[in-house]
């Protein structure tokens, strides 16, 4: 008999960020808005509860985002609009799984043809898998940290 490997789907797709991992990133990148966030799980002072892919994120009137911002979107479908709305913003950094076989990782993110990230990408595979807070075990994936400049 022959078994197979099943993950369930995600019940959730608004997992927090590992507050380690968050502060680890913040202290080189100094970040100013959470582009995706809930009250209860925003990372910045500045954050964006809705609207998000229709809002800008790195310039604001009359606030100052002058910094990076952070972006833990949701996993689900629609994750290619947040990874394209973020390569066009640029300086920022998103947190997602590691699918390096999707369309989205090598429409916007790798240069087949160069065998390496795109310019102004820089992609960070995580070791091991992360515990996102709230969850009861690590994620059932691998994760990606990819930073704009």
């Amino acid at each position: 008999m022959v078994t197979r490997a099943y993950t369930q789907p995600a019940q959730r797709q608004d997992w927090e960020t590992p507050q380690a991992l968050f502060d680890q990133l913040n202290r080189e990148f100094h970040f100013t808005l959470d582009v995706c966030a809930s009250k209860e799980n925003a990372k910045c002072r500045s954050f964006y509860i809705r609207d998000a892919l229709s809002l800008p994120w790195n310039h604001h009137p009359g606030k100052d985002w002058s910094g990076w911002w952070w972006c833990n979107p949701p996993y689900g479908r629609g994750l290619d609009q947040w990874i394209a709305k973020g390569v066009s913003e640029r300086r920022g950094v998103m947190l997602v799984p590691a699918r390096t076989d999707t369309r989205w990782f090598h429409d916007h993110l790798w240069d087949q043809d160069q065998h390496q990230p795109k310019p102004n990408i820089e992609l960070r595979f995580l070791k091991g898998r992360l515990k996102f807070v709230g969850a009861t075990a690590s994620a059932p994936f691998p994760s990606l940290v990819i930073i704009i400049r």
